[in-house]
């Protein structure tokens, strides 16, 4: 299949039917379906029906790009400190694959005074986040704006839980470890979220006329790399071919944005649960228009202390033998991030 049809093929769910408690069941089933078939197929998506009204998405944008358009000075007054994560930085600061991302970004996290878990936590990321004080309304909007994601993601999750089969819950307050159909929101009511204000200045050497020629790429927006947690929420504005989704064919399918839609993924902790059922796929930004690209993606991450594993109906499915070893998320996460900026990104 070339790239034009299966950039008409990714799918596209309606999530408004879990959204509806007059829905009825088989249209609940439906919409589960598809997202089964997407994640098995494609790890990725495009997501209407999620409540989140155009108007805030697009204010959510133009904020970001208000807030990348200050003098450099200005931007700097929140900068990541040299032991942290959360603030500003600069272009080149984040590195995947031993490669210096050309964006800069504004990262924010769950605020937390202390972090709890089986192990010591990683000061780092205890805290709260140095918002900017231009535009003057970012922070008040965006932390409206969370709040709805995370309404989004969690009924995804849980929409999800329906879509692997797994048995229906009948116990809200089972233990987290519980294998039903509430399994990932359970594991994710205290996610430790993350989000990231991303600005992409074009790069600056154009590709080869081969397309897709590895050679001809020397430079990256953002490396390739696969998203830690559960699932990722992308907005973007309306530039197109920057997104680039690995196929399982080994090329690459630029995810162009949707008006209205949401780009979807799954993360490394979906696809350790369904013990590569479903996949979490590397991808990457490769951004050579002509304007100035501004993404804002909200990453919903498990509960820190959440305890990841195969599910047994997923290990059962797959022949029996677990792909992956229990994990603690926020071990997960400590060390990807210090790999991002301490240790070369590998």
């Amino acid at each position: 299949m070339d790239a034009e049809k299966l950039a008409s093929a990714l799918p596209t769910i309606d999530l408004s039917s879990f959204f509806d408690p007059n829905s009825s069941r088989k249209e609940r089933e439906s919409t589960a379906r598809a997202i089964d078939s997407a994640c098995t197929e494609f790890g990725f998506f495009y997501l209407t029906g999620h409540g989140i009204p155009s108007t805030t998405t697009e204010r959510v944008l133009s904020l970001a790009r208000e807030f990348f358009s200050l003098p450099k000075a200005e931007k700097e007054k929140i900068a990541r400190a040299k032991d942290g994560f959360r603030g500003y930085q600069g272009l080149g600061e984040n590195v995947t694959l031993n490669a210096r991302d050309m964006h800069e970004a504004v990262d924010l996290y769950r605020e937390v005074s202390t972090i709890n878990g089986p192990r010591p936590p990683f000061e780092a990321l205890q805290g709260i986040n140095p918002w900017p004080k231009e535009p003057k309304e970012l922070k008040a909007f965006y932390d409206s704006y969370i709040q709805e994601c995370m309404k989004v993601c969690s009924t995804l999750l849980g929409a999800m839980g329906v879509a692997l089969d797994l048995n229906p819950t009948s116990n809200a307050d089972a233990p987290a470890s519980t294998e039903d159909d509430d399994v990932f929101v359970r594991n994710s009511t205290n996610s430790f979220w993350i989000m990231r204000m991303i600005g992409y200045p074009p790069l600056a050497k154009p590709l080869s006329p081969e397309n897709g020629n590895e050679e001809s790429v020397k430079e990256f927006s953002c490396g390739e790399h696969s998203d830690y947690g559960c699932l990722t929420l992308l907005l973007a504005d309306p530039t197109k071919n920057a997104l680039q989704v690995r196929l399982k064919s080994g090329g690459y399918l630029n995810v162009d944005p949707v008006p209205g839609a949401f780009v979807v993924n799954i993360g490394d902790m979906v696809e350790r649960w369904t013990n590569g059922q479903w996949h979490s796929v590397r991808h990457r930004v490769i951004h050579r228009g002509e304007g100035y690209r501004v993404s804002v993606p909200f990453f919903y991450e498990p509960n820190w202390d959440a305890v990841v594993k195969p599910l047994k109906m997923c290990v059962e499915r797959g022949g029996g033998v677990a792909k992956y070893e229990e994990v603690m998320y926020g071990d997960h996460l400590m060390g990807k991030l210090h790999n991002n900026f301490y240790s070369g990104g590998n």
